[in-house]
């Protein structure tokens, strides 16, 4: 029964519902940047280099052949095309998760605590350290 309750409290544990829900939501959170890059970005951006569709870019290494008993060769390529759409996928989530990593510190930044009031000064004859609202100094006896 003892590692039922560990588990229990490891699960239940702030941290781990957290990353949970954070896990939950970028899973939720993919699709609509992989849509956004696929049906958004990427066509104007092919159209600029011409109509340019970049998930079609590849290089192929071997062509499909079939052979004389029938039998069928896939081709080989290095879809590129592909990597570049992946790419320009993650520096928009990066990007994404950078801005709410902002905000989040900009909520959480606490404002500087202004420093406080001198409540000593520096005899201007013995230069010994006396309170600020003294008139006149302890060691020496002059005037402040």
């Amino acid at each position: 029964m003892g590692m039922l309750k560990e588990f229990k409290e490891f699960a239940v544990k702030g941290n781990v519902m957290d990353m949970a829900i954070g896990i939950v939501i970028g899973g939720a959170f993919t699709p609509i940047v992989k849509s956004m890059v696929d049906d958004i970005i990427m066509p104007p951006i092919g159209m600029l280099l011409g109509g340019v569709d970049f998930s079609e870019y590849k290089l192929i290494l071997q062509e499909a052949s079939v052979a004389q008993d029938g039998t069928e060769t896939a081709a080989v390529s290095i879809n590129y095309g592909n990597f570049v759409n992946i790419v320009i996928t993650f520096v928009i989530i990066a990007f994404a998760v950078f801005m709410i990593v902002k905000a989040m510190n900009k909520m959480r930044r606490e404002e500087a605590v202004a420093p406080a009031a001198p409540t000593e000064k520096k005899c201007p004859q013995c230069l010994m350290t006396i309170p600020i609202e003294a008139k006149k100094c302890g060691h020496c006896t002059s005037a402040v």
